[in-house]
């Protein structure tokens, strides 16, 4: 018998089993047996960022980004980008994020945390929330999949959430959409908060006489919807980000002495 037979004989199943192993970690786990969400830490109790379907091979993080899961987890890499939402104080005069400042998964101090601004990390403002500013963020992150249900915890619900593809952005917080129609009258006469969508303009015109609103949103033609009362916005200082772009405006119209609309715009979005 040659030489290269009798290796192959005794060492094939150990290369075989390091073949195997090779290939799970270039990059890929094991299929998920099951509709699993991703959570931000290996808890049961941290928020959930996304779900992953069944059948889904979860991409391994390179390197130690993750470190070394407890028993129970393993850790996915999750590509960005993402949608979050910074509180206003922790932007820097430049519009930047500063480093340090936590990215929540929605615009509410409960909503849990997505992710912790680090020096490099890329973001573009996309929307305005009161206190609370949207952005779009350019990140590769780390999430957490439990392979076994933790002791004394609830079964799993019979009918998991909508299952968004595998890694995708954490989705914006928005109403639903309704375009350019007035809102009608809550109790006692109090206007409904609506969606509007439109292009963001500047009523500032050479020839044209200053409107008392400096924004306003106007249709494909220019043809103004509504003027934008942006005084419930607490960070105006990027608002020349959306001249000229199609956004949605979520707010109420306020009643007018004159055929004008007015919204008072209590959040702003890139659409």
């Amino acid at each position: 018998m040659k030489t290269s037979a009798i290796l192959s004989a005794a060492f094939g199943p150990c290369l075989l089993a390091l073949s195997l192993v090779a290939g799970r970690s270039a990059g890929l786990a094991a299929p998920l047996t099951a509709t699993a969400a991703v959570q931000t830490q290996p808890d049961p109790a941290a928020p959930i960022i996304t779900y992953l379907k069944a059948g889904t091979e979860p991409a391994v993080p390179a390197g130690d980004a993750a470190g070394v899961p407890p028993p129970g987890w393993i850790a996915v890499a999750l590509p960005g980008p993402f949608e979050g939402y910074v509180l206003n104080k922790d932007f820097t005069k430049g519009l930047e994020v500063k480093p340090g400042s936590p990215v929540y998964l929605a615009p509410k101090a409960d909503a849990g945390v997505l992710t912790v601004i680090a020096p490099g990390d890329k973001s573009e403002i996309t929307g305005l929330f009161g206190q609370w500013t949207q952005v779009h963020l350019q990140k590769n992150l780390v999430g957490y999949v439990a392979t076994a249900p933790a002791p004394g915890s609830a079964p799993a619900a019979a009918n998991p959430p909508a299952v968004p593809p595998a890694a995708a952005p954490v989705p914006a917080v928005a109403p639903e959409p309704v375009a350019g129609t007035a809102a009608t009258s809550g109790s006692g006469g109090v206007p409904l908060a609506r969606t509007f969508e439109g292009r963001f303009a500047s009523t500032h015109h050479v020839f044209k006489s200053r409107k008392f609103y400096d924004w306003e949103l106007v249709d494909e033609s220019g043809n103004r919807i509504a003027y934008l009362d942006l005084s419930k916005l607490m960070f105006t200082e990027q608002i020349d980000k959306y001249t000229d772009r199609s956004v949605v405006v979520y707010g109420a119209v306020n009643p007018a002495d004159s055929e004008d609309i007015v919204i008072a715009v209590e959040s702003l979005q890139l659409k």
